[in-house]
């Protein structure tokens, strides 16, 4: 599926949630694991992103080596190579649908 790159110019952007392990299987704990980076982990970092009067949160996908440490809530970032990408599958015979987002880096400071 095709993905869109967003443009976050404009916007001002804040550490919503700390970064946490993306989990393929939450009962084993196994680890997600970056398709275009062989050997490296992924983490979900929640990101509030306020442009031209609105403020939406986003959890973000984002290989671990473009994570800094100490990354808190409340921290303003900066995001590089934000993509977004809709999905779509069926689990249980129940058809879901949404938007995944993912990021190449998140820095600290604006």
């Amino acid at each position: 599926m095709p993905s869109f790159k967003i443009d976050l110019q404009t916007a001002v952007v804040f550490v919503a949630t700390a970064p946490e392990p993306k989990l393929i299987n939450k009962k084993t704990g196994e680890r997600a694991m970056d398709r275009d980076n062989p050997g490296v982990a992924l983490s979900t970092v929640g990101l509030l992103v306020s442009d031209e009067g609105e403020g939406n949160l986003y959890q973000v996908t984002v290989p671990e080596t473009g994570i800094p440490e100490g990354l808190a809530p409340g921290t303003p970032v900066r995001v590089t190579g934000l993509k977004a990408r809709d999905w779509e599958n069926t689990f249980n015979g129940e058809k879901r649908h949404g938007i995944s987002f993912r990021a190449i880096a998140i820095t600290s400071g604006v």
